[in-house]
């Protein structure tokens, strides 16, 4: 066992605290790394605080990860000693459903076990995330990271990048089609990056018209205020693909409307209430509602590749570990463009 520095929720109304956890020794197929940098996810504050269910106290959150591997298992032959690389959203599945087979991990019929928050199906122990100076990752779970992405500014890929590289690749985002993203924050704004790099026209849909210079930079060719009602009557049925990836409660039937004939809304944002979606705002232009959640191992690294190719990288803010909990309510209150990274070294 290796006793680690880490940052952990003691409770769900409690500020995270610094504190020490264990990891386990390795496993033959298993990669130590040494965390040098971890993004934090609107969904580390969402589970934290118990707004997607119960969890196990006290809980080290974060599953965007980067870092050295420092020592490998016996059986390891996919990464050696001082490889960089990363860990997203999940640390292993039980690799013989039919999704798994298929490479979509994510969608393991019978759970995939998270990186934090989750039964470890090796020790049988509560997952521990990223927030922390090492962590333990069988390889098969483990991503390769690029040398020429900034190891400063990477992390947010595993979870923010793949969540937005996903379903537009599935939905085959390109040359020729109008593509919309609803919020331009952490997600919204690799969702653009990607959709941008990947040929399609994108507009972005936010509240205001605040940001909408950083839309044009990061290569959307507009940019509309949703608190506009003529947003909606000027955009109605101009969209093949919309993204919504805010993590609250919208106006369904009005984004709906925005869809051309067979055109898709897919929300990757995951709001703890439900959402309201009357059945007229899809009959009549055959349109279609869906989900997406991250991606598989093969996929996720597709998209450490693709982002390497075209120099996509999050814009970030270099945070201390001491900063987390101001960090978050940062979050909360939309003050963050557009994702902290926690310097791991601080928890020395």
């Amino acid at each position: 066992m290796r006793t680690v520095n880490a940052y952990a929720a003691p409770s769900a109304t409690e500020p995270l605290v610094k504190t020490t956890i264990e990891r386990r020794d390795l496993l033959p197929g298993d990669v130590m790394i040494d965390i040098a940098y971890a993004g934090i996810c609107h969904s580390d504050i969402h589970t934290v605080r118990g707004e997607w269910g119960d969890i196990q106290y006290p809980q080290v959150v974060g599953h965007e990860i980067v870092g050295h591997v420092t020592e490998i298992g016996s059986d390891v032959t996919k990464y050696a000693v001082g490889d960089l690389v990363g860990v997203g959203c999940m640390v292993n599945s039980c690799r013989e459903c039919e999704q798994c087979l298929a490479g979509q991990e994510q969608y393991c019929l019978k759970g995939n076990t998270g990186t934090y928050a989750s039964v470890d199906r090796a020790d049988g122990t509560i997952t521990q995330g990223g927030y922390s100076q090492a962590v333990v990752v069988d390889q098969d779970f483990v991503l390769r990271v690029p040398e020429s992405l900034d190891i400063e500014k990477v992390a947010p890929l595993l979870c923010a990048g793949i969540t937005l590289y996903s379903p537009l690749h599935h939905w085959n985002a390109g040359p020729g089609m109008q593509v919309a993203i609803v919020g331009l924050g952490g997600l919204g704004h690799m969702g653009v990056k990607i959709a941008a790099a990947l040929g399609a026209e994108v507009t972005v849909l936010s509240q205001t018209t605040s940001k909408q210079e950083d839309s044009l930079k990061f290569g959307a060719k507009a940019h509309y205020a949703t608190k506009d009602p003529e947003t909606f009557e000027k955009l109605r049925g101009s969209f093949d693909l919309i993204i919504n990836t805010v993590s609250a409660k919208i106006d369904m039937a009005a984004h709906l409307g925005l869809l051309k004939v067979d055109g898709t809304m897919v929300n990757v944002g995951a709001p703890s209430e439900p959402l309201e979606v009357p059945a007229f705002a899809l009959l009549p232009g055959r349109r279609s509602w869906a989900g997406s959640s991250i991606g598989g191992i093969q996929e996720t690294q597709e998209m450490l590749d693709f982002c390497a190719e075209h120099g996509i990288l999050p814009e970030t803010e270099l945070i201390s570990a001491d900063d987390v909990n101001d960090a978050y309510e940062r979050v909360l209150a939309s003050d963050v463009r557009y994702r902290f990274v926690i310097d791991a070294a601080t928890l020395a």
